[in-house]
């Protein structure tokens, strides 16, 4: 995968020229993919398929890793639908609340996306996989809250009704929007500069932060033979150093320094504390003057004491937003100070009978006003300005209220995230899929797998050529050593069911790995087949928990679908495995028992698995999945691959590149061994299929077709 926006409308390459010696005719065809429950948001994607003149059919090789010597692969990549477009001014909201063009973001900018957890959505974290730009005819969308959005006809948009397209464009059975479709999220933010870091704005943070959480105070005593006691002190300790730092800082631009201390160390059941302090009579006369009230509260002061306070008293979560204090001059100014910034807000007080009851001011107008607040002010503690994990609601009225074609076309940016959608004016945007995790097909990670398609043009002509070959020795032949041979598109190509029609006809055995249950309608070939000891068949497995298996494999049918598959092939007679791949320690690995178990359960005889394997730049790609999907392990995920791979990320050697070395592969194999023995399930795979009903078919006279 590129690590920048590749030069181009979104390729490596200027264009694509015809090869000297084929030709290839491309065709935009409906991918056909299942509807699943899982996957019903996705509807159907149209899908640049380039028919591939290819001179002969069957691959060979000599592995001692791969059990078998002969392949056919209909299919080259693996389609993703990369046709989700937004103009480059659309303001994508950025991991710390702010916001930023859709044409500046690079591979590696954390920024919001959503989850879907059960029935609804949340708000979480996620990083840009990839970013290119494209050329394209485009709409503008306008809603009843002003909001506006430019995106190509492709783009889709989160509706109360699901993933909508923007327009049909030609697609006459794909969701698109109409007027009055709702969208969801909470609608562009109002235009709000981020404050300058000026003078006004420093008093007015200190005027907050201080007298918000500090402590400055003039003791005065007599001491004898002193001329007074008096000790002057300041402090400031906070849990957050963000904070603590910006106040360090300010105050030493007005000449005040400070020393750095750690207040509470940290226990188990409190938190670190540091803080600055000062006890120089000059720095706490200036501290005084620092944090004077002004005459107005106005400007860029305002901004400065809303970011202070809420540093300092302030507190988001479950959706609210609200600055708490026992002050009344505190309250006062931070409400004054919010309706001068435009902003409605409420006081509420808290067991007001008490002889200093808590106050607090509310921020209203829900998440799009917070985040506006945010961007007004700019408190420095990152923690607070957090999203994740708030439902995706609001009162935003976000319906479509017209749909403009624009005329040409204009420059427009895709993107790749992790979650597999962004923010974008404060609507839910949906984006390019990114698959980083299929290395172990030994396919490229890049753009052009993902967005475009190959088939073997003329395969059952190619297939019936080379084994009527007098010198053709039959051998078991595998369909899916490099990419799955039932992709989408088979569903209207039928390339792999050529294959298998052609196999049949010469009793020729076969074996099929696949991860689609779509392998279920051709249970006619393959349990005729089954009856001669001609095929068996693989189902790979992932992982038993749907939600891994979006982030994994977004656009695979789901868990169930495949074990499905298993158990509709067992019916028919044809012998089955499972099929744990690729095994990713810290990931997946738990799973292991459970998939072959469930495996077993739906009537798998054989089981087989491949550890994650991270040749070129997949290695890169999957670093950035972990970045995104799993923070917390991605350092221990690499470590536990190093360990396994000879302290590389990947091994290519043979005898060890499936399996890995060292005692976390070995404890996996005998995991995996163990499980195997207790269910029943054997290891071999292929070994009982039968070249003794092979039979040739050679054309009259002797001679073959001249292809």
């Amino acid at each position: 995968m590129y690590s920048k926006a590749p030069p181009g409308p979104g390729r490596g390459a200027l264009s694509n020229p015809e090869g000297r010696f084929e030709s290839r005719r491309v065709e935009a065809i409906d991918d056909g993919w299942a509807k699943d429950p899982e996957s019903a948001e996705l509807p159907p994607l149209a899908t640049t398929v380039t028919a591939e003149q290819a001179k002969k059919i069957i691959t060979r090789n000599d592995s001692p890793d791969i059990p078998f010597e002969q392949s056919i692969n209909p299919y080259r990549g693996c389609e993703h639908g990369c046709v989700y477009c937004s103009d480059g001014d659309t303001a994508i909201l950025m991991g710390d609340g702010s916001s930023r063009p859709l044409s500046e973001l690079t591979v590696g900018d954390e920024i919001y996306g959503t989850e879907k957890r059960n029935h609804y959505r949340y708000y979480v974290r996620t990083r840009v996989l990839a970013h290119w730009p494209t050329r394209k005819s485009a709409y503008r969308l306008s809603l009843a809250n002003g909001t506006e959005l430019v995106a190509s006809g492709d783009h889709r948009f989160l509706t109360e009704r699901g993933w909508k397209f923007v327009s049909q464009d030609g697609h006459e059975q794909r969701a698109h929007l109409t007027l009055n479709n709702t969208l969801m999220g909470f609608g562009a933010i109002a235009s709000t500069a981020k404050p300058c870091d000026s003078r006004d704005y420093r008093r007015g943070y200190l005027c907050g932060v201080i007298r918000g959480d500090g402590h400055l105070g003039v003791y005065r005593y007599e001491r004898p033979g002193c001329a007074h006691g008096d000790q002057y002190r300041f402090r400031l300790a906070m849990i957050d150093t963000d904070a603590l730092e910006r106040t360090g800082r300010y105050l030493g631009e007005f000449g005040v320094g400070t020393q750095r201390f750690l207040f509470q160390a940290e226990k188990p059941n409190r938190q670190r504390i540091e803080a600055i302090r000062t006890s120089a009579r000059a720095s706490i006369e200036a501290i005084e003057r620092l944090i004077e009230w002004p005459d107005r509260y106005e400007g860029e002061w305002v901004q400065g004491f809303m970011a202070g306070i809420f540093d300092a008293e302030g507190s988001f979560s479950e959706g609210i937003l609200r600055i708490a204090n026992t002050d009344r001059k505190m309250i006062e100014a931070a409400r004054s100070s919010l309706t001068w910034l435009g902003f409605d807000s409420v006081v509420e007080t808290r067991k007001a009978g008490r002889p200093k009851p808590v106050h607090y001011v509310r921020v209203r107008g829900g998440l799009r006003e917070h985040l506006r607040f945010f961007r007004s002010c700019d408190p420095s503690i990152a923690r607070k300005r957090d999203i994740v994990g708030q439902a995706v609601r609001s009162r935003a009225k976000l319906e479509v209220v017209a749909i403009e074609n624009l005329s040409g076309e204009r420059d427009l940016f895709d993107i790749t995230t992790g979650t597999g959608d962004f923010i974008a004016n404060g609507v839910i945007s949906h984006n390019c899929f990114a698959r980083p995790l299929h290395s172990y097909v030994n396919l490229s990670p890049g753009l052009d797998f993902e967005t475009k398609l190959f088939y073997k043009a003329r395969a059952a002509e190619l297939l019936e050529s080379e084994l009527s070959r007098p010198g053709y020795v039959c051998k078991p032949i595998n369909l899916g050593a490099s990419t799955d041979p039932y992709q989408p598109i088979e569903r209207k190509l039928k390339v792999t069911r050529s294959i298998l029609e052609v196999l049949q006809r010469f009793r020729h055995p076969v074996t099929i790995v696949t991860k689609s249950s779509l392998i279920e309608r051709d249970l006619d070939i393959l349990a005729e087949m089954a009856r001669e000891d001609l095929v068996a068949a693989f189902v790979s497995v992932t992982t038993l928990d749907a939600a891994l298996k979006r982030g994994l494999e977004p656009r695979a049918p789901s868990p169930l679908a495949r074990l499905h598959a298993v158990r509709a092939l067992r019916e028919a007679g044809v012998p089955i495995g499972i099929f744990v791949a690729p095994v990713i320690p810290a990931v997946n690995d738990h799973e292991i028992e459970r998939i072959l178990e469930a495996g077993a359960k739906a009537g798998a005889e054989t089981a087989g698995y491949v550890l994650v394997r991270l040749p070129y730049e997949v290695k890169t790609l999957f670093r950035q999945w972990l970045d995104s999907h799993m923070p917390d392990r991605a350092a221990h995920v690499m470590s536990l691959i190093g360990a396994m791979r000879g302290g590389r990320d990947n091994d290519p050697r043979f005898g060890t590149r499936m399996r890995g070395v060292g005692p976390y592969a070995d404890l996996i194999a005998r995991r995996f061994e163990t499980a195997c023995r207790r269910l029943g399930l054997l290891r071999q795979r292929g070994e009982r299929l039968s070249s003794t009903h092979f039979r040739r078919f050679p054309e009259a006279n002797g001679q073959l077709n001249l292809l």
